[in-house]
């Protein structure tokens, strides 16, 4: 760390020194023009940047399937607008895992395909992205699935359960949306105030997107098992759905408390989901009973969709103890 004295100049402006290392590391020289954002007691300080698309080069020779797949996402992720994807010959399976992962991503398309040259461009405008937004959204999504895969696997709707496992592919969409927006704010101050929020609100909101994204794929889970179950008894349907309202209402109040602008009104509501976990505790221990009656095979399935709504009110939870931070005091 290093210390300047603020000086007066013409009787009314403020100017400090900047650290010649740090200048000259950023290539700032007399004449450069530098940019402040102010955020509450501090303020910011960076070299002016230049509104270009950020570009990225990736050699993917030794890279294949899964891992070439989580590669481009990565990149994405990282905040690169234009992907370059090179090797010596990109095979057919390597092209497949890209297109994969074009599949998975907002915005993005290819721009240029060679033998040996992928490139991908993301088509968005980030500073249009709203992270609120897209958070709301896979709330929205989350909460549908694990209600429909509730319902596909007491009513043994096999059709319903397949949607439910395809509508996970779109939280995943959103979640890389809102970790590229959020990845942003935390390299750039100018991201975040394009945005409108706070750096703290934004990570909040990408702490509790992670919670959102486990949901789903604990929805995606339950509708999964549904297709290897077959009629569910009359008592066990009854306390899986008991189990799914009271689940279900943590992650409101969860959310609701999140986004909301009063902090009294939000830590109550934030309480409330925290303090409703312990009935669905309860829930699952009276489901859990039913179930030994079963025969064992069934009563395995049904016992990790009795734990898929457990973590998922825990996920609430987490959502919960976020918006509890975010409506805390600040010091």
């Amino acid at each position: 760390m290093e210390t300047r004295k603020v000086q007066v100049t013409g009787g009314s402006t403020y100017t400090v020194s900047l650290p010649k290392s740090w200048a000259t590391d950023n290539g700032i020289s007399a004449g450069s023009e530098v940019e402040f954002y102010p955020e509450e007691d501090s303020l910011l300080l960076t070299p002016r940047s230049v509104s270009e698309r950020t570009e990225g080069t990736l050699d993917v020779s030794d890279l294949k399937g899964e891992q070439l797949t989580r590669a481009v996402m990565t990149m994405y992720v990282s905040g690169f607008d234009i992907i370059a994807l090179e090797a010596s010959r990109i095979s057919t399976d390597q092209r497949r895992a890209i297109r994969d992962a074009v599949q998975g991503l907002v915005g993005v398309e290819v721009l240029e395909e060679t033998s040996e040259r992928v490139v991908l461009q993301d088509l968005l405008d980030s500073s249009e992205l709203s992270i609120e937004n897209a958070v709301t959204r896979m709330r929205l999504i989350s909460r549908s699935m694990l209600e429909d895969a509730v319902t596909a696997l007491v009513q043994n709707d096999h059709d319903l359960a397949r949607d439910v496992i395809e509508r996970d592919d779109d939280v995943d969409r959103l979640w890389f949306v809102v970790s590229r927006i959020f990845r942003a704010t935390l390299r750039s101050p100018r991201a975040a105030k394009e945005l409108g929020l706070p750096r703290e609100v934004c990570f909040d909101y990408h702490s509790s997107a992670r919670q959102l994204e486990r949901i789903a794929d604990h929805a995606a889970k339950v509708a999964h098992l549904g297709l290897d179950l077959d009629e569910v008894p009359d008592g066990v349907a009854d306390g899986l759905q008991a189990t799914h309202e009271d689940t279900s209402a943590v992650i409101n109040r969860a959310m609701d408390a999140l986004f909301m602008d009063d902090p009294d009104r939000a830590t109550d509501l934030a309480n409330e989901a925290r303090e409703s976990i312990l009935d669905i505790d309860e829930h699952t221990g009276d489901l859990r009973e039913l179930l030994r009656d079963l025969n064992p095979a069934e009563a395995q399935l049904l016992g990790l969709v009795v734990d898929s709504l457990s973590r998922s009110a825990d996920y609430g939870g987490n959502i919960a103890e976020t918006a509890l931070q975010k409506a805390a005091p600040r010091p």
